[in-house]
């Protein structure tokens, strides 16, 4: 290990926070961590590389807090509560000021939701970022992909195609010099998508809140229609969804075309909101901690028996290019 490597490693110790059940944290060759007891230990971990699931003129701070927003969500999805992470950063220099910049945005997101940094790598190379998330779930409760039941309604949070929206508009302004024809309304940059795909919110609270409620749940971070396909999937049942439902912020309205707004909501991705379903009778709970959290959550669609994503507006049927982000397409 050089001594820039090193100097790193001290910059990142000296700014975190540990919580009680870190028994040994950063700076040795291993962790040591304490599960609380009748708790089950919930891992996820992603990874994000320059130029594939961030623009690379995207702000160090604001790829810190994306690189852990995008992993707390899996968490969310679980039901869980995040504890502690890990850091694996690999930048092609050792480059203090970007370090600096990235955990304002990392340590920033951590503190909301007590999260302990408690160790990781620092390695040259292409810009590249890797979290790895530990949560805590009482045993047997955790929300799951594979528990939708024929009849369920079909819920998401939030928004939908903000982030997509944010990030075709700088395509359009930056990649392919205004020419792409991509159907933007007023032609100009959104500053709320752009902070949708730099800073999206990870949906701790509502997959806490949704452990007693939902049957089943996923996180929406290829598009809404891939990864509601997963968990019918995993799940052995089909879906039929109302595109006229999907819930739109006044901004992507007022930025795209209705043509292109419901692809973005449909396809998009980067949402990282919470997609899950509930039993009919179940409406009045899920309408109950909406008013609590002050959070849109809207009914999209029904499990239905038939395997696949079926899609309709009330024109008829509804289709798009792409159910969503292929990592290897």
């Amino acid at each position: 290990m050089s001594t820039r490597e090193f100097e790193l490693i001290a910059r990142i110790r000296a700014r975190v926070a540990l919580r009680d059940d870190v028994v040994l944290g950063i700076g040795d060759d291993a962790a040591l961590l304490q599960v609380p007891a009748g708790q089950q230990l919930v891992v996820a971990m992603d990874t994000l590389n320059a130029g594939v699931h961030f623009p690379e003129d995207t702000a160090p701070a604001d790829i810190g807090w994306k690189a852990l927003a995008v992993n707390l969500s899996d968490l969310a999805a679980m039901g869980a509560q995040p504890a502690w992470c890990t850091l694996s950063l690999s930048m092609p220099e050792a480059d203090t000021a970007f370090v600096d910049g990235f955990l304002d945005g990392f340590l920033a997101l951590a503190s909301q939701h007590d999260v302990a940094l408690v160790g990781g790598d620092t390695t040259r190379g292409p810009l590249s970022i890797c979290v790895t998330v530990h949560g805590f779930v009482e045993a047997g409760t955790a929300l799951r992909r594979d528990a939708a039941r024929i009849g369920d309604d079909i819920w998401v949070s939030g928004t939908l195609g903000d982030a997509a929206g944010g990030l075709q508009q700088w395509r359009e302004r930056t990649v392919k010099g205004g020419q792409s024809g991509l159907s933007l309304a007023n032609g100009h940059s959104d500053p709320l998508l752009r902070a949708r795909l730099d800073r999206p919110t990870p949906r701790i609270v509502l997959g806490r809140a949704l452990q007693s409620i939902a049957h089943a749940c996923i996180d929406v971070s290829d598009g809404q229609l891939a990864d509601l396909g997963h968990l019918c999937k995993a799940s052995g049942v089909g879906a039929q969804v109302n595109i006229d439902a999907l819930p739109a912020s006044e901004a992507l309205c007022a930025a795209f075309d209705q043509q292109v707004r419901q692809r973005l909501q449909a396809t998009g991705g980067d949402d990282y909101e919470l997609c899950f379903t509930v039993a009919p009778d179940a409406r009045a709970a899920v309408d109950a901690v909406a008013r609590e959290m002050e959070l849109e959550l809207t009914r999209i669609g029904v499990i239905i028996a038939t395997p696949g994503v079926a899609t309709r507006t009330a024109e008829g049927a509804w289709s798009a290019p792409a159910a969503g982000w292929v990592h290897f397409g």
